[in-house]
C-alpha cells in the first residue's frame, strides 16, 4: 500500500525499511517524516504486479531468526523456571496448594502487568532494542537472585521465600514485561514489506503472508525454548538441587542476549518518537468534538483534519486497534484456564500413579512439543491446503477453534478428576489420615489429552492474537497494542489468584467445572459479537493490496 505523508501520496519500490521519522542519517531518500532505506534485493513492489497469479511466504531472515533465538533463550529460562515454582514454593518453602498457586499466578500477574511500561519505555525514550536489551538484563540478575536464595544456605537462614519475591516479582516480572511488549513487533520490523518474485512465474512472495509465518515461528521458538526448558529443570532439581535448576535458566538466557547483541549493527530500528498515548487521546478528544452525522465510526471526526500531528491512515489504524481491544476484552477468561497447565493441572498429577524417574511437573513439555511439531505441520500443510481450496480461515473463526477446543479439554479435565476422586484409595484425599505424597490407583499419562489439546487450540487462538496486534495497529501502536494483548494474561492470572482459594482437594474439581461453564457460553457469546470481523479484515487486506 502506497505510504502516505501529510502533504503527499509516495509510491515506494524496494523498500526496506520505512520508519517514521524527523530526521534521517541512513543514506536513503525521506518524504515529509518518512525515511525510506533501499534494498533492492529485497522486495520488487509495494502494489500487487499485474501478472501476479498467487502470493506465499517468503523466507526469514538471519537477522529475523536472531531475534527468535534470543526469544527461544528468554523462554527456556521463563518456563523452565516457573514451572518448578508450585513444587519449589511447596516443597522446600512449605507453602500448601492455595498459597503455591496464589504467589504462581502472582508471578505471571506481576510479568505480563508490566508490559504496557514496556512498550511506553521504548515509545518514549530508548527504541525496541535498547528496552529489550535493558529489561533482558533485569530479567537475567533476577535468576541469579533465586538460584542463590534456593540454596540450602539462604532457605536454612530463612532467606528464601523472600528471595523469591524480590528476585520474580521485581527483577524476573518487570524484565519479562519490558521484553514481551516489543520482541514479537521488533522481529516483524526485521521483514521487509512489499513483493518479490519467484523463479515461478506469476507467483511472489507476500510480505503479509511472511510476517504469518514470522510470527507461527516466533511461537513455535517459544515453545521450543519452553519444551527444553521444561524437560530439563525439573529434572535438575530432582536429581541435583533447585539452586542449580534455576542457574541452568540464568546461563541459557545470557546465551540468549549474547546473540540478540550479535546482530545489533543490522538490525531494522525505529527512534522512539515519544509516547504515542498522548497522541492517541488528542486524536479521540478531536474526533469527539467534531462528530458528524452518517459517520460510520465515532474516529471519524478525526479523518482530514488539518495542522494536527496525525494523518487519516493512523486514525484507521486507531479505529482497528480499538475493534483488536475488543477481541483481546475476552482473554482473560482464556488465559485463567490455560494458566491451569502451571499450577492445578501439576497438583491434579501428584494425585495420580507415576514413574519414579517422572517429576510431574514435567508433563507440561508434552504441550510444547505438541507446538514444536504442530506448528511447522500447519505452516507447511494445513493452511496452504486451505489457501488452495480458498477456505483462508478469518481471525474470528480460529480464535473461536481455539477457544472450543479449549473447552472440549476442560470437559475432558473435569471428567478426569471426578474419576480421581472417584478411585481408592484415597479418593478425595479429605479424610484426616491422608499422607503427603498420596496418590490415588489411576495413571498420570491421562494428562496428556490435555495438554496436547491445549497445545493446538493455542495455534489457534495465541498466535491469532499476536498476529492481530501487529497487523491491526498502526507502526506506533505496535508495541502498546500487543501490551494490551499480553495484559490479558496478567487478567488471566488475577482471575487465577481469586479461584486459588479453591485450588485444594476436593474443590478444584469444581473450579475445573466452572471455568468449563463459562469460557463455553463466552465461546459462544464471542463469535456472535464478532464473526463480521472477518470480513472487515479481509476487506482491509485486499485493499492494502
Amino acid at each position: 500500500m502506497p505510504i502516505r505523508s501529510p502533504d503527499r501520496e509516495v509510491l515506494i519500490t524496494s523498500p526496506r525499511r520505512a520508519s517514521i521519522d524527523s530526521g534521517n542519517d541512513s543514506g536513503g531518500e525521506s518524504y515529509g517524516r518518512y525515511s525510506f532505506d533501499y534494498a533492492d534485493d529485497d522486495v520488487d513492489v509495494i502494489r500487487p504486479p499485474d501478472d501476479m497469479v498467487r502470493t506465499i511466504p517468503g523466507k526469514l531472515s538471519i537477522w529475523t531468526l536472531l531475534v527468535v533465538i534470543m526469544e527461544l533463550c528468554e523462554r527456556f529460562a521463563h518456563y523452565g523456571g516457573s514451572l518448578m515454582f508450585t513444587i519449589y514454593l511447596q516443597k522446600i518453602l512449605h507453602q500448601n496448594k492455595p498459597q503455591a498457586i496464589a504467589l504462581n499466578r502472582g508471578t505471571q500477574f506481576m510479568s505480563y502487568g508490566t508490559t504496557i511500561l514496556g512498550a511506553v519505555i521504548a515509545d518514549q525514550w530508548l527504541g525496541k532494542f535498547k528496552t529489550i536489551l535493558v529489561f533482558a538484563s533485569l530479567y537475567f540478575i533476577g535468576f541469579v537472585l533465586l538460584a542463590i536464595s534456593s540454596t540450602d544456605y539462604s532457605v536454612d537462614r530463612g532467606y528464601g521465600l523472600a528471595g523469591f519475591g524480590i528476585s520474580v516479582f521485581l527483577f524476573i516480572g518487570f524484565g519479562t514485561g519490558g521484553i514481551k511488549a516489543n520482541v514479537s513487533s521488533f522481529m516483524a520490523e526485521q521483514i521487509p514489506l512489499g513483493y518479490k518474485a519467484t523463479k515461478v512465474p506469476g507467483v511472489y512472495e507476500d510480505s503479509k503472508l511472511t510476517i504469518e509465518r514470522g510470527f507461527r515461528y516466533f511461537y513455535w521458538s517459544i515453545n521450543l525454548g519452553a519444551f527444553f526448558g521444561q524437560l530439563i529443570c525439573p529434572q535438575v532439581a530432582k536429581l541435583h538441587s533447585y539452586a542449580m535448576a534455576f542457574t541452568v535458566p540464568a546461563i541459557v538466557f545470557f546465551v540468549g542476549i549474547v546473540v540478540f547483541i550479535a546482530g545489533s549493527k543490522r538490525y531494522i530500528k525505529t527512534k522512539p518518537q515519544g509516547t504515542v498515548l498522548t497522541k492517541v487521546w488528542r486524536c479521540m478528544r478531536y474526533a469527539r468534538n467534531n462528530r458528524k452525522e452518517g459517520r460510520s465510526h465515532w474516529l471519524d471526526g478525526a479523518l482530514g483534519a488539518r495542522n494536527v500531528e496525525w494523518n487519516d491512515e493512523f486514525v484507521i489504524g486507531l479505529q482497528r486497534s480499538l475493534r483488536a481491544c475488543k477481541i483481546f476484552l475476552f482473554y482473560p477468561v482464556y488465559m485463567a484456564v490455560c494458566g491451569s497447565m502451571g499450577d492445578n493441572f501439576i497438583n491434579q498429577g501428584l494425585t495420580m500413579k507415576r514413574p519414579e524417574w517422572l517429576s510431574v511437573d514435567q508433563l507440561n513439555a508434552v504441550n510444547c512439543l505438541v507446538l514444536v511439531i504442530a506448528i511447522p505441520v500447519f505452516d507447511n500443510f494445513v493452511f496452504p491446503l486451505l489457501r488452495r481450496c480458498g477456505l483462508r480461515m478469518g481471525p474470528i473463526v480460529r480464535i473461536t477453534t481455539g477457544y472450543s477446543i479449549v473447552v472440549c479439554a476442560f470437559i475432558y479435565v473435569t471428567v478426569l478428576q471426578k474419576v480421581i476422586y472417584s478411585t481408592g484409595p484415597y479418593y478425595d484425599f479429605a479424610g484426616p489420615d491422608v499422607p503427603v505424597g498420596a496418590t490415588n490407583d489411576i495413571s498420570v499419562w491421562y494428562q496428556i489429552v490435555p495438554y496436547a489439546a491445549i497445545a493446538v487450540a493455542e495455534i489457534f487462538a495465541s498466535v491469532t492474537a499476536l498476529e492481530l496486534a501487529y497487523s491491526q495497529a498502526p507502526t506506533e501502536l505496535r508495541s502498546v497494542l500487543t501490551a494490551v494483548y499480553l495484559s490479558t494474561i496478567c487478567g488471566g492470572s488475577l482471575i487465577g489468584m481469586v479461584l486459588a482459594l479453591w485450588g485444594g482437594d476436593p474443590q478444584v474439581l469444581y473450579v475445573f467445572a466452572g471455568e468449563t461453564v463459562v469460557l463455553g457460553v463466552l465461546t459462544v457469546v464471542f463469535y456472535f459479537s464478532f464473526h463480521h470481523y472477518d470480513s472487515i479484515v479481509a476487506k482491509q487486506e485486499q485493499f492494502k493490496s
